[in-house]
């Protein structure tokens, strides 16, 4: 059964897409536990980040850095930080999450954000990082 990535990436699920090309996919975090934390997943469907063939992870990783540069200017945040979790589903992904302070961590903060402004965020993301 493809996992809600999978239903992402192929479009039956909405997303507020970020970056997309042949292996990754990149989207805004509906759950935020900060405004512009953003998800990159691998498009071929593993669960654990060891298991990921080793040019589609560094391909990832290289895409980590563009998108993260973009998040970092358009939220003024001090740092993007990283962070591989995989509990939540059974798909590898990144968060690239906006940070402060190492507080900024705490998933227990995650909450909804208006549409409004998730497309606000998304639209500033994608101007910095298509610049």
């Amino acid at each position: 059964m493809a996992s809600l990535f999978t239903k992402i990436i192929n479009q039956e699920i909405p997303s507020y897409k970020i970056y997309e090309d042949d292996y990754v996919y990149s989207f805004l975090d509906i759950r935020p536990i900060q405004p512009g934390h953003t998800l990159l997943v691998p498009k071929e469907e593993v669960d654990y980040f060891v298991d990921l063939n080793s040019k589609t992870y560094l391909h990832l990783m290289a895409k980590s850095q563009d998108i993260s540069r973009a998040i970092r200017k358009a939220t003024q945040c001090k740092r993007v930080g990283l962070i591989v979790a995989g509990y939540e589903v059974p798909h590898f992904h990144l968060h690239m999450i906006p940070t402060f302070s190492l507080a900024d961590f705490d998933f227990s903060k995650g909450h909804s954000i208006e549409d409004d402004q998730m497309k606000q965020i998304q639209k500033q993301i994608l101007l910095y990082l298509n610049s």
